[in-house]
């Protein structure tokens, strides 16, 4: 009966992000609590369980589950050690409660800590250290992840994201698990060819059902359906986790074949190259953008703010859009959604209904936005909790109020929360559809939540730590030539091996 352990920890980062991330902006479970979540939500250690789960022979050995409310700034020193530690020791638990047999490791792989480039690699070290080098490894990882030489090492496959924007979260814990199961029932022998490319790569052909990217992702579907392939993923990194192994990687596992993963992971390498120049996004500057929408006679005008975009680790307090809206006198309704604490508590002191002068935006990243005076009628109060329309995940933007003031209708939260779906604006009484223009501070949202039915959509060029013109962010750490931070003339693939004993 093989035991086998089970490990989450996940969170995104952007290193431009001024405000650092702390250890209580994580969700943690442990130990029998991490299946109980898990089973509830289609997360990548729900699907990882359903398979478990099938198998009467598999017993688990759950241990510990941290997942970031959402993404943000670069983590604390202090904060990585109690996550090492608190990781540490309900592993070494599992341990001493009987024999491991495997583990599987639900991982983002865009963590930073002030601490430490490579959070990932770090924990897969601390988890070798316990559980020993003998067993088998199987990670799962966002395909934004920076994959880093250290967690090819140490890990014995990897398993990423098929889709963007995600939706395949369960389905890769279901593949990962599976991978794992042919190890130690099949008795496969993982060889991973990992080829490194010289991009960072943004915009709409990144969107996997649409996209030019869809061709090596099918290619790598189509490997994973094969006798001898055990998996085959693309990973492009997130820009704005500015460390050294930052790029964009392919991955070929198969079961012993080494030049045939090889061979593979070059023949998607070449694929993604041929269209990298491509994987920018068209941006439109600020007052374009509000003159556009201005233009628009009916409908909804989406303004697509990624530079803001909580979900990739931005701050959530840019007002850049809603000050352009002010200057130019725009007259149409305005929906956005913003982080501001002050604010807040302005709005909880006066009550629904009350009418105050307060400032929005800027309570974060002060470099890039200055706060905004407004005069607003408090429209909404509440606790911030809700469920997310996409996947019914818990997510909490602390105390939150809804302010309005003349045209705009302003979301103000505490704390920032992920917005790429929906749900903040209706969990706060807020229909996009009646509005003129709406923020929206994702770089992508699933086609039906706005791009089917808007009048018009446009990407912005506003200032903020995720923005998709990433030559204005100022990497320091990621390793150059990198397009298109430089001109990188010649892209010759080669490809890496990593096989375990």
């Amino acid at each position: 009966m093989p035991r086998i352990v089970i490990a989450e920890c996940k969170q995104e980062v952007s290193t431009f992000n001024p405000t650092s991330s702390c250890f209580e902006d994580f969700r943690i479970v442990r130990g029998e609590q991490l299946l109980s979540h898990h089973r509830k939500v289609r997360e990548e250690v729900g699907g990882a369980l359903s398979v478990f789960d099938a198998d009467s022979s598999v017993k688990l050995a759950p241990t510990f589950g941290a997942s970031a409310n959402t993404s943000g700034g670069v983590l604390t020193a202090e904060s990585f050690k109690r996550l090492c530690d608190d990781f540490a020791k309900c592993l070494q638990q599992a341990k001493d409660s009987g024999p491991v047999d495997a583990a599987y490791f639900s991982l983002h792989g865009a963590m930073q800590a002030a601490s430490e480039d490579d959070p990932e690699g770090a924990l897969l070290e601390i988890a070798r250290g316990i559980l020993g080098e003998s067993i088998p490894f199987v990670v799962s990882l966002d395909l934004h992840g920076v994959l880093t030489d250290k967690m090819l090492r140490l890990s014995d496959a990897v398993v990423a994201f098929h889709t963007y924007p995600h939706v395949d979260f369960f389905e890769t814990g279901v593949r990962a698990a599976r991978l794992l199961m042919k190890i130690l029932a099949e008795g496969a022998r993982p060889v991973t060819a990992r080829v490194k490319i010289p991009v960072l790569a943004r915009g709409d052909e990144m969107i996997t059902e649409t996209g030019l990217i869809r061709e090596c992702i099918q290619v790598a579907k189509e490997i994973e359906s094969t006798k001898g392939g055990l998996g085959a993923s693309v990973m492009w990194g997130n820009p704005f986790t500015d460390v050294p192994e930052l790029r964009s990687n392919c991955i070929v596992v198969m079961d012993g074949d080494e030049e045939g993963a090889k061979q593979k992971a070059t023949d998607i390498a070449r694929i993604f190259w041929k269209h990298h120049e491509k994987m920018q996004v068209p941006l439109t500057s600020l007052s374009d953008s509000i003159r556009i929408a201005g233009e628009i006679p009916e409908g909804t005008v989406i303004l697509m703010d990624a530079a803001d975009a909580t979900s990739s680790g931005a701050s959530g307090d840019s007002n850049a859009i809603i000050r352009e809206v002010v200057k130019q006198c725009y007259r149409g309704r305005v929906l956005a959604p913003i982080v501001d604490p002050a604010a807040v508590q302005q709005a909880f002191k006066a009550g629904v209904g009350a009418t105050i002068q307060t400032k929005v935006g800027g309570a974060v990243d002060s470099a890039r936005f200055q706060p905004l005076e407004i005069v607003a009628r408090v429209r909404l109060l509440s606790d911030g909790k809700f469920f997310s329309e996409s996947f019914g995940w818990p997510w909490d933007s602390g105390d939150t109020a809804v302010l309005e003031a003349d045209n705009l209708t302003l979301v103000v939260g505490t704390r920032p929360v992920s917005l790429f779906d929906r749900s903040y604006f209706y969990a706060n009484g807020q229909d996009p559809r009646r509005f003129n223009l709406v923020v929206v501070k994702s770089p992508h949202c699933e086609h039906h939540m706005f791009a089917d039915w808007c009048a018009k959509l446009i990407n912005v060029d506003a200032p903020g730590s995720t923005s998709a013109n990433v030559k204005s962010l100022g990497h320091k750490k990621c390793s150059h030539p990198m397009f298109p931070l430089d001109v990188v003339r010649e892209f010759e693939p080669v490809a890496d091996v990593f096989r375990r004993s």
